[in-house]
């Protein structure tokens, strides 16, 4: 009978000591576990290929330039409409067949997870704005389930578009050399902050990117 009792007081004084030990460890690994945190973009840091020459050395105090350039709406959109915002910036053009579609989707698929969220919008500038106008745009758009008060598609002056494509989003190849301002537009997915700063690149053709995006919007929106 003593042995018995023993034993259950032995037992839940395991059970306590076990319990303890979690508690402990969990309070340490919440303590030192690095607090998450996003890296502010400079021109330096980015593949030298998607930027534009007179800034490639910029290591400092960069942030998206003002623009104006027309919706798929005729409405011209600046970065007023974008104040104060986190939002998701890339470029495409309509008649892409190779990764427009994909990336188009998933941004599809942002847009569905983020619409309810007023702090954050979408981007999407065409670099063949001369065979994107506001109709080509429009009917895009409603192809696409586009949200117009969420997600801007836009176009307008050809060099505007591509200077800020490589001196503000750091985003864009240079195409044939003939050509002047011609872009090669990449699969990236641009984050920038309520400050107007990059925050993240991701692979817009793959799903499981767009989704850490979602995450780290969701990280800006909760610590601004």
């Amino acid at each position: 009978m003593v042995m018995l009792t023993f034993l259950k007081r032995f037992k839940i004084l395991f059970i306590v000591l076990s319990i303890l030990s979690v508690v402990i460890i969990t309070s340490f690994y919440m303590v030192l576990k690095p607090a998450k945190s996003l890296p502010i973009y400079t021109p330096s840091m980015v593949n030298p290929e998607l930027v534009d020459t007179t800034i490639q050395y910029v290591a400092n105090n960069h942030v998206i330039a003002d623009f104006a350039f027309t919706n798929q709406n005729g409405k011209t959109i600046t970065q007023k409409d974008y104040e104060g915002k986190v939002y998701v910036a890339d470029f495409f053009f309509t008649t892409c067949q190779s990764i427009c579609p994909m990336m188009t989707n998933n941004m599809a698929w942002l847009q569905e997870h983020i619409k309810n969220n007023p702090k954050v919008m979408l981007l999407s500038h065409s670099v063949t704005p001369e065979i994107d106008s506001v109709s080509v745009l429009k009917a895009y758009a409603k192809s696409k389930g586009v949200i117009d008060a969420k997600w801007n598609l836009v176009t307008g002056n050809k060099k505007d578009i591509y200077y800020i494509a490589r001196k503000s989003y750091l985003a864009v190849k240079t195409g044939k050399p003939e050509e002047l301002y011609d872009m090669v537009h990449t699969e990236n997915f641009v984050l920038v902050d309520q400050k107007r700063r990059v925050r993240g690149f991701y692979d817009g053709t793959k799903l499981e990117e767009v989704k850490k995006l979602l995450e780290d919007i969701n990280f800006l929106c909760e610590n601004h």
